[in-house]
C-alpha cells in the first residue's frame, strides 16, 4: 500500500457527503446520509452509532467504493476516494457486519488470496503472523464452513489487516459472539490500537462502545447529531439517579417527588433521577427524610451512553 510521506491529521474525512437511494417501484427515495460533516483523528478509537437504518453502513460503504456517494467528498488517509481510490481503498480494512466468505477456502488460503488482491508480494505476507493474532493458526487448513461463528468474525478482521491498513474498521463485529471470543477479539483489536492502527466501530453493544472508545459520533436519520469525546458526550446529560433503599417498605403513591423522576425498583429500593443543575444530593436526602423514610442503604447511578444515546435518538 502506498502511503502519503507525512502522516494526514484525520484518518478519515468526509465534507457534505450525501447519499440518495433511487425510489424503489412506487416507493420514494430514500435519502440516507444528508451532508455529512465527520473527521476521524489519526490514531483514535473512534464509534459510529446510531439506530437500525441511521445511515452508519451506507457511510462504511461509500468508504469501501460499494457504494457510490450523490454528493460531498470523503477522504481515507489523506487519499480522495474519488482522484485517488486505489490508495485510499488500500488505506483501509473494513470488517464486514454480514459473515461474507467462501466456506470452500480454508483460513490460510482466504488470507492468501485476499494479500494477492491488494498487491502485497510473497515475502512481505503476513498470513501466519496474522491468524496467530486472531488465534486461528491451529485452524489455517480447515474449511471455512467448518469454523464456528466467532471464529468466522475473527477470520474476517484477519482478511481486513492483510495488507496492513492504518485505518480499520468494525461494523458489528462481536454480533453472535460469545463473552470469551468478544474478550480475545477486543484484546487483538486493542493491540492494533496500540500500534497505532486507526479503530472505527459501528456496534449496538453500547458498554463496548463506552469502554473502548475515545470519541463517539452518533448518526440517526442520516444526520451527524453528535461528535464529541466520549467523557464530554456522556457529561451533556445532566442527570443523576439517587436509589435509595428503605428501613422498611414506602407506602405508595410516595408523593412530594412530583418534580423528579421517581420509579420503583424489583429489590424494594426506589429510585429519584433528577437534574443536577437544579437539584443536589443533600436536597434530595432531606426531602427523603422529611418524608419520613429511614435510609438503610443508598447508592448514586451516573448516566452512561446508553442514557444519553436514547437522550439523543428518541
Amino acid at each position: 500500500m502506498l502511503a502519503p510521506t507525512s502522516q494526514p491529521e484525520f484518518a478519515i474525512e468526509a465534507r457534505g457527503l450525501d447519499k440518495t437511494y433511487r425510489a424503489q417501484g412506487k416507493g420514494k427515495p430514500t435519502h440516507a446520509l444528508k451532508s455529512i460533516d465527520l473527521a476521524v483523528p489519526r490514531g483514535s478509537f473512534f464509534g459510529l452509532l446510531g439506530p437500525n437504518g441511521a445511515g452508519k453502513s451506507t457511510f462504511i460503504n461509500i468508504l469501501g467504493g460499494l457504494v457510490v456517494k450523490s454528493g460531498g467528498s470523503a477522504s481515507i488517509w489523506g487519499h480522495d476516494i474519488d482522484a485517488d481510490p486505489m490508495n485510499a481503498r488500500g488505506a483501509i480494512g473494513i470488517v464486514p457486519q454480514e459473515l461474507n466468505m467462501d466456506p470452500f477456502f480454508t483460513p490460510g488460503e482466504a488470507l492468501e488470496i485476499q494479500a494477492g488482491y491488494y498487491g502485497v508480494p510473497k515475502r512481505e505476507r503476513r498470513t501466519e503472523e496474522i491468524l496467530n493474532a486472531v488465534g486461528l493458526w491451529d485452524k489455517r487448513d480447515a474449511y471455512a464452513r467448518t469454523l464456528s461463528g466467532g471464529m468466522k468474525r475473527r477470520l474476517l478482521v484477519a482478511k481486513a489487516m492483510v495488507h496492513g491498513p492504518p485505518v480499520l474498521v468494525l461494523d458489528e463485529p462481536t454480533a453472535g459472539v460469545d463473552v470469551d471470543l468478544r474478550r480475545q477479539l477486543w484484546d487483538y483489536v486493542r493491540s492494533l490500537h496500540a500500534s497505532g492502527v486507526t479503530i472505527v466501530l459501528t456496534t449496538h453493544y453500547l458498554e463496548e462502545a463506552q469502554a473502548l472508545c475515545d470519541t463517539i459520533a452518533i448518526i440517526n436519520h442520516g444526520k451527524l447529531i453528535a461528535c464529541e469525546p466520549t467523557h464530554k458526550l456522556i457529561s451533556r446529560l445532566d442527570q443523576k439517579t439517587l436509589v435509595v433503599t428503605p428501613q422498611t417498605p414506602i407506602a405508595l403513591p410516595f408523593t412530594g417527588f412530583e418534580d423528579v423522576i421517581f420509579a420503583m425498583r424489583t429489590t424494594g429500593a426506589f429510585a429519584l433521577t433528577y437534574r443536577t443543575g437544579e437539584h443536589s444530593v443533600e436536597e434530595m436526602l432531606d426531602r427523603i427524610r422529611a418524608a419520613g423514610v429511614t435510609i438503610k442503604d443508598l447508592s448514586i447511578e451516573e448516566p452512561d451512553l446508553e442514557d444519553i444515546f436514547v437522550e439523543l435518538t428518541a
